[in-house]
């Protein structure tokens, strides 16, 4: 069980070089989840982080940095698998809240995960679902 849920703008900002207090508090809660192992994260992060890193960025970052980069932080990290009953409770949220599917995917993962806190800018702050909290970490309040 993990206090927090790191969804992929997380991690993504690790890599930015542009916004820097956004890359500078990534990189605070990412190192903070890896020392004390208070974070997790799902299937779904992994895939969507080394498709971003390796494609999307303007400078798409080599195969070396992005092997290093799931070794040493993604695969830390990474507790949750998808499997039936992480779909069916996509399924379920998505209805109850109205996310898009893969939005609803991250929320069934942070719930599986038995954290109580969801770090993800793609939310709206402060809501609460079935217990677990969604917190912006880049808003210029916290």
């Amino acid at each position: 069980m993990s206090a927090d849920f790191l969804d992929t703008n997380v991690l993504i900002y690790l890599f930015d070089n542009v916004a820097h207090q956004k890359r500078d508090r990534a990189r605070m809660i990412v190192h903070r989840a890896l020392s004390d192992g208070s974070a997790s994260i799902s299937h779904q992060v992994v895939q969507e982080a080394l498709n971003v890193i390796t494609g999307k960025l303007s400078v798409p970052t080599p195969p070396e940095v992005a092997r290093a980069f799931l070794d040493d932080v993604l695969m830390p990290l990474w507790d949750v698998m998808p499997g039936p009953e992480l779909f069916r409770s996509a399924i379920e949220v998505r209805a109850r809240y109205g996310f898009s599917f893969y939005d609803a995917l991250i929320v069934a993962a942070a719930l599986a995960s038995g954290s109580r806190r969801l770090y993800s800018e793609d939310f709206q702050h402060g809501q609460v679902i079935e217990g677990l909290t969604i917190e912006n970490p880049f808003r210029s309040d916290v």
